[in-house]
């Protein structure tokens, strides 16, 4: 498998989302009478869709906001909302930096040691509103903070980092023994990021109730750049998705797939789906609501790095209310806005009445599903030409 790029080494042709689309069903069914709902260990979820675990998308008041919408928004229990009572004057610091200076200053910022009792309040906070809680951690602190979310009503505990793997080695410090962090946990445990088979078949052994696939494909990510590392997200999500239909069926237990990151617009949004994603992981069209602390200005959670960012601070601008970004009324013209009314529409089209039908729909591999017939669009800056 794959194509020689020079004299004994071969390299495996990959696909992102611009590179394919879908294929239009036989058989088409009203977009109001599909089902684009998912479950994660048991339960269910209206909006198949989590905002990412990013200082600038999810705070308290914005994971109240999403939940109260039917979904499910991650809070960073690394970020400012944890190393700071009152992290607004925080968060208006990074939004007023200069931009050859933001690195600088996020770094600076995270420099203060995250409160175990902010954790909890945290937690408590979103809990109180009577939505879900759904919290992260690096592997190095969740078995630290794990526990501590959980005992303070956490609904879901997210073990992330830029590659995750069952077999990690240091001598530095030690190592989070990932299935028994999961056993030992009462709530469902998401583990990623992986981007290949043997690694996500690796963390659904080990107990993960969800896997999240994608390294490098955010807009405020620069890992791509600065480490090289990276599979476009349409291969990387097909190739997890085997993982997980390998295992249920040899285990009997279904483990989740997240496609997380490099989704702008509905249609990648609808593309995840049907190249096998159970739920999609988002940030940078969430950070473009008004509820978002960032004030339209997006990082990533390795952007503060302190010897090597993996993250640069970016501006998307506020485009409308969380409510119009997931459900409408679009005020936009280039796809960013109502992206469950995207979904439901696309599954309409495609036949299909869940997402688990969905799953199957048909790709074709199409280099210019991007650029067909759009030549207008792209010389006015609108639409597709955004």
């Amino acid at each position: 498998m794959g194509e020689f790029i020079g004299r004994g080494r071969k390299a495996r042709r990959c696909y992102g989302f611009d590179e394919v689309a879908l294929a239009p069903g036989e058989v088409t069914v009203n977009p109001n009478e599909v089902d684009p709902s998912w479950t994660l260990d048991g339960r269910k979820f209206r909006v198949p869709i989590l905002a990412s675990a990013m200082d600038g998308v999810v705070d308290v008041r914005f994971a109240i906001a999403f939940g109260k919408l039917g979904g499910l928004a991650v809070l960073n229990l690394e970020g400012v909302q944890t190393r700071y009572d009152e992290p607004e004057e925080i968060l208006k610091k990074v939004v007023g930096a200069k931009t050859d200076g933001a690195t600088e200053i996020l770094q600076k910022v995270y420099r203060e040691p995250v409160k175990e009792k902010l954790v909890a309040k945290r937690v408590e906070e979103i809990k109180r509103s009577k939505v879900p809680a759904a919290v992260s951690a690096i592997p190095q602190r969740a078995g630290r903070f794990g526990p501590i979310a959980q005992e303070a009503g956490a609904d879901v505990f997210v073990v992330q980092s830029t590659v995750s793997t069952v077999r990690h080695t240091s001598s530095e410090y030690r190592s989070l023994d990932i299935a028994k962090f999961c056993k030992s946990m009462k709530i469902p445990v998401a583990v990623g990021n992986c981007v290949t088979y043997e690694v996500a078949l690796g963390l659904m052994a080990s107990g993960a109730a969800a896997v999240l696939v994608g390294i490098g494909p955010g807009a405020a990510c620069t890992t791509r750049g600065v480490l090289g590392l990276g599979v476009p997200q349409v291969t990387a999500t097909v190739d997890c998705v085997a993982a997980r239909d390998a295992y249920h069926k040899k285990s009997g237990r279904y483990v989740s797939i997240i496609t997380d990151g490099g989704m702008r617009t509905g249609g990648d949004v609808c593309k995840a789906f049907a190249c096998g994603a159970d739920a999609a992981m988002i940030g940078s069209p969430f950070a473009r609501a008004k509820e978002a602390p960032g004030k339209g200005y997006h990082w990533g959670m390795a952007t503060p790095h302190a010897n090597l960012p993996r993250g640069t601070r970016i501006h998307v601008g506020v485009s409308g209310t969380l409510e119009e970004i997931l459900f409408g009324p679009a005020r936009t013209d280039d796809g960013t806005q109502n992206l469950m009314g995207a979904l439901v529409t696309a599954m309409g089209s495609v036949g299909a009445r869940d997402i688990k039908e969905f799953q199957q729909t048909e790709l074709i591999i199409a280099p210019s599903i991007q650029t067909e017939g759009k030549l207008i669009q792209r010389v006015q800056g609108v639409g597709m030409g955004k």
